[in-house]
């Protein structure tokens, strides 16, 4: 056989140059599953994520504002404080549009797989839904999920307990705090809301309907212990019931947030800073307080719906305000004492 060289010697020209591409590869432009876990003392915790979307920031956040005659009522941010929302954006490199992340978290105790809040499902359309998919790539199985507790009934934190109607956990059992069942079950409330709120009664009525029709729907109250280790913690004001759930294991702890935070950028700072779904802004904010120096005292973990995706962390009291800490990533899962 002839050996030739002008046949080789495209790939020698290619060999001999560094910055030669040896293949066209299409760009994948899709994200890693969504989801992180973490230990706490014996309990292994997961961060789900059911997807991102754009937060109004302009339209809906409102600030806190004594008025000339002393009152105190939420006013919006964009009028009060031009500029101002941008700023504190800005300073953590971000801008609007502010994509925001919606998560949930599982909490596998060792003798019950529980489920805090679900996302939106189908709600909100194509953006979000996907915790079923993460909750597998996580590896567990819808029908393993034992318990949901939801923080409250607004649509992107009870939607996916049945996506276009369908229950996506055939063997849970819902709670949800009975201030909030008895709040967005009232067709007197749906009538008397804001029109920007009405949507949620509808949606809270489609997504609950198949665990009532088979009695797996049952309330909480304020201060109950939900299962060994894990107690609702009221922090009302985004909702009249809703609540955080403080979750302990061999001394460690973590503080299951709900929507006390919605921008962290801005609300951390700025815990006066609330949000036109606020059912009682003055209570929003008392608590968001609250809880941010309960956490930044105690060093608890925090766990939070709309904070970047895992959402879980520290908060930290510095200088007069209040600051996010997110969580170091982590590999080493194993529980402290083996």
């Amino acid at each position: 056989m002839r050996f030739s060289w002008f046949a080789t010697l495209p790939w020698l020209l290619l060999l001999a140059s560094p910055d030669a591409a040896v293949a066209e590869a299409p760009q994948v432009r899709t994200q890693a599953p969504g989801f992180y876990r973490m230990m706490l003392g014996r309990f292994e915790i997961t961060a789900l994520l059911d997807g991102t979307h754009v937060f109004p920031v302009p339209t809906v956040m409102t600030r806190n504002e004594t008025q000339a005659g002393g009152e105190r009522r939420a006013v919006m941010l964009s009028d009060a404080h031009p500029g101002l929302a941008d700023a504190l954006l800005a300073g953590a490199n971000l801008g609007i549009p502010l994509e925001g992340s919606i998560n949930a978290f599982l909490i596998n105790t060792g003798n019950k797989l529980i489920l805090i809040d679900s996302g939106a499902g189908s709600l909100y359309g194509a953006c979000c839904g996907h915790l079923p998919e993460n909750l597998q790539a996580a590896g567990y199985r819808p029908e393993q999920i034992d318990e949901i507790y939801l923080t409250h009934l607004h649509a992107d934190h009870v939607g996916g307990i049945a996506p276009n109607g369908k229950p996506a956990f055939p063997n849970a059992i819902v709670r949800v705090n009975q201030k909030d069942l008895d709040y967005w079950l009232d067709a007197k409330n749906e009538n008397e809301a804001p029109k920007f709120l009405r949507p949620m009664f509808e949606g809270d009525r489609a997504s609950l309907k198949p665990y009532m029709d088979s009695g797996r729907v049952r309330t909480f109250v304020d201060e109950q212990e939900l299962s060994p280790g894990i107690r609702a913690v009221p922090t009302p004001g985004h909702t009249r019931g809703h609540t955080s759930f403080a979750v302990v294991s061999d001394g460690q702890r973590l503080l299951v947030w709900g929507d006390l935070v919605h921008v962290a950028p801005i609300q951390f700072p700025e815990p006066s800073v609330t949000v036109t779904y606020d059912s009682d802004p003055m209570s929003a904010e008392a608590k968001r307080t609250k809880m941010f120096a309960k956490s930044a005292q105690d060093g608890s973990w925090v766990a939070a719906a709309h904070i970047a995706f895992p959402g879980l962390g520290h908060i930290r009291s510095a200088d007069g305000h209040f600051e996010w800490i997110p969580a170091n990533y982590t590999t080493v899962l194993k529980p402290p004492h083996e």
